[in-house]
């Protein structure tokens, strides 16, 4: 059974940095280096949103609300996928969840449609103050 699971998120003043890791366990180790993830947000009465996506090839794409500040990875060797965050501001405030699609053959091109995403972890609370 597949399970995602965020950690690293919590309370920081704007301006600061936060980094959110997701390890995958279930997963098989050769699989996870050939898929493509993401980093998705949501906030109480609104509709998920993408914020990061990596394909097989360490290829990474950003929405334009994090371009230059976030910076999505992953450690094959680990199954784990990371996402750095910086210069924080209240708009950051979300709920974090971390995805992978599962396919059978490598993953070419970052992904940034949720409905793309077969895997998804339980969530982790980020609040940036001012």
């Amino acid at each position: 059974q597949v399970q995602l699971v965020e950690s690293g998120g919590g309370s920081v003043q704007a301006g600061g940095s936060l980094r959110l890791s997701c390890a995958a366990s279930g997963y098989d180790s050769r699989r996870y280096s050939m898929a493509c993830m993401g980093w998705f947000r949501q906030v109480p009465g609104s509709a998920r949103a993408w914020v990061a996506a990596i394909d097989n090839g360490g290829n990474t794409r950003y929405a334009d609300s994090v371009k230059g500040r976030f910076t999505i990875s992953k450690d094959n060797a680990k199954n784990t996928l990371y996402l750095q965050m910086n210069t924080l501001n209240s708009e950051d405030t979300a709920m974090y969840y971390c995805a992978i699609r599962n396919s059978v053959g490598y993953c070419s091109g970052p992904r940034s449609a949720g409905s793309e995403y077969t895997y998804w972890g339980q969530g982790i609370q980020v609040t940036v103050s001012s």
